[in-house]
């Protein structure tokens, strides 16, 4: 009798694996962890040489973002431990905080942009403005992270209050709309990839809410026409305090564009290629198994944002295409563990938040990858987990303490921890129970199992939005 495949041994294995009641939360606990150690790992290889050339100090950057994960990883305890209920009540208070930081930062680099405030060093009193950071004192914080969380809780909240209202289009603009049309000129404006970092998270969430397919096609032009006066907006603000008057925007567009082997990087418009073929060459080294860890000799200067920014290229030329592929195999694994957990939770909050936190982390991936390779323009966005970076790594941490209450929250794991409760001291020290789900009825099958065959129709109300 011939022995059954690999295949049909390992498929029923990992299928009784992930039918598990706690499988979600360990996917994304597993993984989320794995790139953080990633992470941490590769902006020291990536920083080292650079921190003691200029400090003495190898330790410098690696201790700093040491200190960002482990503040990360209290926003990840907090935020596990809040209810839904809480993380409705706090939304328009994260979000009102960032627009009010993004309101400071603008008002600072605009006053310098006319001369007002010194160009080189804008402040006003304690406060000051460097790009998209706010400086208060010897703290820093980047309010576009944040705004990207604030967006997250206040839009689930608002869309879930609306529930089947949200078909009309007075309902979906009010007030949608506003709050995005204001975030897209505070953020856009300074900051392009985070403003399209959040308009894939809005699509997220009006994917979610099962808004209709014609509605997408209105909102990706004006999308797209926002984009457009972005971009020439930036030509006519970049001239009284600017360093240069062209357009930076246009600049890196158009090099995005143009062949490698017809850049000149001696050029004012060179310079954006520049970083591009610095890392194509650092890929290029790699090759499939890599130079070796801490072994790149680009990142010695030659890779513009070697930590930040474009760290891809230098995990590409320390690791190759197996440590790359390791990268892309952990994001693709929190990929379908964020969908998976907002398919499964039954609260519409739960799941509008779920699938745009899950947006949100493969959007700015997807953006971050594609600029280092050369697939998309160099927007400057951090890759989740992996760059250097304090707000970006605790907003981050935050989110995905989110997805794990909203795990633990699944009706099968709820069941599962409510019947064999942990210690009292275990919940008190790391998570509360969740709430019990209501008790299944008749026919309901378990979350996860296979689906019998049959000619029922799903609930009233589930995609009708796109159906109609």
């Amino acid at each position: 009798m011939a022995r059954p495949s690999l295949s049909r041994q390992l498929l029923p294995a990992v299928h009784g694996l992930l039918a598990r009641p706690l499988s979600s939360y360990y996917l994304l606990i597993a993984s989320c962890g794995l790139l953080l150690m990633i992470g941490l790992t590769m902006v020291f290889s990536a920083t080292s040489v650079k921190a003691y050339a200029k400090t003495g100090n190898a330790f410098t950057e690696i201790s700093s973002q040491a200190v960002y994960a482990l503040l990360g990883l209290v926003a990840f305890w907090i935020f596990q431990r809040l209810p839904a209920v809480t993380l409705r009540a706090i939304s328009k208070v994260v979000l009102g905080v960032a627009i009010v930081l993004l309101t400071l930062l603008a008002t600072i680099s605009g006053l310098a942009s006319i001369d007002v405030l010194d160009p080189k060093d804008p402040h006003i009193g304690p406060i000051a403005a460097d790009l998209n950071w706010l400086l208060i004192g010897s703290f820093s914080i980047q309010p576009g992270e944040l705004a990207k969380l604030g967006i997250v809780l206040w839009g689930a909240d608002m869309i879930a209050r609306k529930g089947p209202n949200l078909g009309h289009w007075r309902e979906l603009a009010m007030p949608l709309f506003p709050v995005v049309g204001l975030l897209f000129i505070l953020v856009g404006y300074n900051d392009l990839g985070t403003m399209l970092v959040l308009l894939a998270l809005i699509v997220g969430l009006l994917w979610a809410a099962g808004v209709r397919l014609r509605v997408f096609g209105a909102l990706g032009v004006l999308g797209l026409a926002g984009v457009g006066l972005l971009i020439a907006a930036a030509s006519r603000g970049a001239g009284s305090g600017a360093a240069e008057a062209e357009n930076y925007r246009w600049r890196r567009l158009t090099s995005f564009l143009e062949p490698l082997e017809q850049c000149d990087t001696s050029s004012p418009a060179g310079e954006y290629c520049y970083q591009l073929i610095q890392g194509r060459s650092a890929i290029f080294e790699g090759g499939w198994f890599g130079v070796g860890l801490g072994e790149s000799a680009l990142k010695w200067g030659w890779v513009p944002e070697a930590g930040n920014d474009f760290i891809f290229a230098i995990v590409a030329e320390e690791l190759g295409v197996v440590g790359c592929s390791v990268v892309l195999a952990l994001l693709s694994v929190l990929a379908y563990t964020g969908f998976r957990i907002a398919r499964r939770v039954g609260d519409p909050f739960r799941r509008l938040a779920a699938t745009a936190i899950t947006t949100w982390l493969v959007a700015q991936a997807v953006i971050n990858m594609g600029g280092v390779v050369g697939l998309l323009p160099i927007t400057g966005l951090p890759l989740p987990f992996i760059s250097a970076g304090g707000t970006a790594l605790v907003v981050t941490m935050a989110a995905v303490g989110i997805l794990a209450s909203f795990a633990r929250a699944e009706p099968e794991a709820s069941r599962a921890l409510n019947a064999r409760p942990t210690p009292r001291w275990v919940r008190l020290v790391w998570a509360p129970l969740p709430p019990l789900p209501p008790p299944r009825r008749p026919g309901e099958q378990r979350a996860g199992a296979p689906k019998k065959a049959s000619g029922a129709k799903p609930p009233a109300g589930v995609g009708e939005g796109r159906r109609r």
